[in-house]
């Protein structure tokens, strides 16, 4: 990677492959989180290669990246060991009419790292996984509601969560019906909700933890002991915090062991592969070894392809060798810190910052009037852009090192500078190259444009 962080960096065939994306796929990306709106105008970074912590785009810019693929990727892009396994699993094929060894291999070792799990599902993606705790929890108690933490962002691209979103369309108001909402950290309002459906929560479905906030105590005890009173299926949804809380998971790390969890993401380092995990008599339901009526789980053509599975045993691997958790942390650590006191340094320390656990952090843009803004947010990943770091977030990998980290602290220093001008004049008005970054979960495609300062 080259040590210059090219201030005079162009975007001139990332512009033209994007736009030529825009032609073939809708949205321009095959994630929404990834789509060109989430980036300042001109300045959407099309990728053509990575390297541990770096990435490199069509126009030969480097970058230090965060978000790592969503937060697929915590040992690093192109991990040697990670992709020699994928590699050499290729070699033998990778699909086949009968279950393979990998299948074996990989479910010893995940109900070895997840203590509370007896039986495994592999998949490939974590709606497919997600959806089917849903169904197993409707098989095994006869209900048909589901209860989602509000403030989680995401659960599942399927139409029982997607209808709850802006986005909608296309969602029937019989499906939308079937899920309702509580709070995290509010052990009353999921206990007003049993009370308000008696009898039909089928399951309870919430992330541990998030990036920005942590279980208050007792609040993940209570959930457990209001599933055995009352009889819905706890599930844990792992995606994000399985191997960056724990490699054993945010149910490891805190002590209180759900009925179902579902796994994703850096599973397999960015390789795809996640998992469904429970207890057995959930599980069963699903298989042949049961007398009720069998639920149709998960029956997927490439979720035991041997390369995920593969991916998957040489992370666990990687995992055993060193604590690669402890060195997000660690790194978080001195990332928000640094980036903490250069806020603090130019007086904006109310109006930006880096917060949320170390391992999965996401910086906040205020405006003038201490508002969250997308329009400021949109000035800081432009000037962070120009200046070789590129993230959504700055959610960080075990590959990071403290050099990448000090780099990425001083193009902060430099992007408040501007950020400074923007709050005393009120406005990023004359300072944004385009339109201003919109949610990726919106109800309209358009984005909202800033009026020139002009009046044009």
């Amino acid at each position: 990677m080259t040590s210059s962080w090219q201030a005079d960096r162009t975007f001139t065939t990332s512009i033209a492959m994007q736009d030529r994306l825009h032609e073939l796929v809708p949205g321009g990306a095959h994630t929404y989180a990834r789509g060109s709106d989430q980036y300042p105008e001109g300045m959407a970074p099309v990728v053509a290669r990575g390297e541990g912590a770096h990435v490199q785009d069509v126009d030969g810019n480097w970058y230090v990246e965060y978000g790592m693929g969503l937060r697929s990727v915590t040992l690093g892009h192109a991990y040697a060991p990670v992709v020699e396994a994928v590699t050499d699993a290729a070699r033998s094929g990778v699909n086949f009419s009968r279950p393979s060894v990998w299948e074996l291999r990989a479910a010893e070792e995940f109900l070895s790292q997840v203590s509370g799990a007896d039986m495994v599902k592999f998949a490939k993606n974590g709606s497919d996984a997600t959806t089917a705790s849903v169904k197993l929890a409707r098989a095994a108690t006869g209900r048909d509601l589901v209860a989602v933490c509000r403030t989680h962002p995401f659960f599942s691209t399927d139409d029982w969560f997607i209808g709850t979103t802006e986005m909608d369309a296309g969602i029937p108001d019989s499906q939308r019906a079937l899920t309702v909402g509580f709070e995290y950290n509010d052990l009353g309002s999921l206990e007003r909700l049993l009370a308000e459906h008696p009898g039909r929560i089928a399951c309870v479905l919430l992330e541990a933890a998030t990036g920005t906030a942590e279980p208050a105590p007792g609040f993940l005890e209570g959930v457990r002991s209001l599933a055995d009173r009352d009889g819905f299926v706890l599930v844990f949804d792992e995606i994000i915090t399985g191997m960056r809380w724990s490699r054993h998971g945010a149910q490891g790390l805190y002590g209180v062991t759900p009925d179902l969890s579902t796994w994703g993401k850096a599973l397999g380092n960015g390789f795809a592969v996640s998992a469904l995990a429970g207890k057995r008599e959930l599980m069963e339901l699903g298989g042949l070894r049961t007398d009720s009526a069998r639920t149709f789980l998960l029956s997927t053509t490439n979720g035991p392809e041997a390369t995920g599975l593969a991916a998957y045993l040489a992370v666990a691997q990687a995992y055993r060798e060193r604590d690669a958790v402890a060195i997000m942390e660690e790194r978080g650590r001195r990332l928000a810190d640094g980036a903490n006191a250069a806020a603090a340094a130019l007086g904006i320390g109310d109006h930006f910052a880096v917060i949320g656990r170390p391992s999965c952090q996401v910086f906040v843009t205020r405006d003038h009037q201490g508002r969250p803004s997308q329009e400021f947010r949109t000035l800081f990943l432009q000037e962070m852009l120009q200046r070789g770091v590129l993230g959504q977030s700055f959610v960080i990998s075990a590959a990071h090192t403290e050099d990448d980290v000090d780099r990425t602290v001083e193009a902060v220093g430099e992007a408040l500078t501007l950020y400074v001008k923007a709050l005393h004049a009120g406005s990023t008005a004359g300072l944004l190259r385009g339109r201003p970054v919109a949610p990726a979960l919106r109800k309209f495609a358009a984005p909202r444009r800033i009026p020139d300062p002009g009046g044009a």
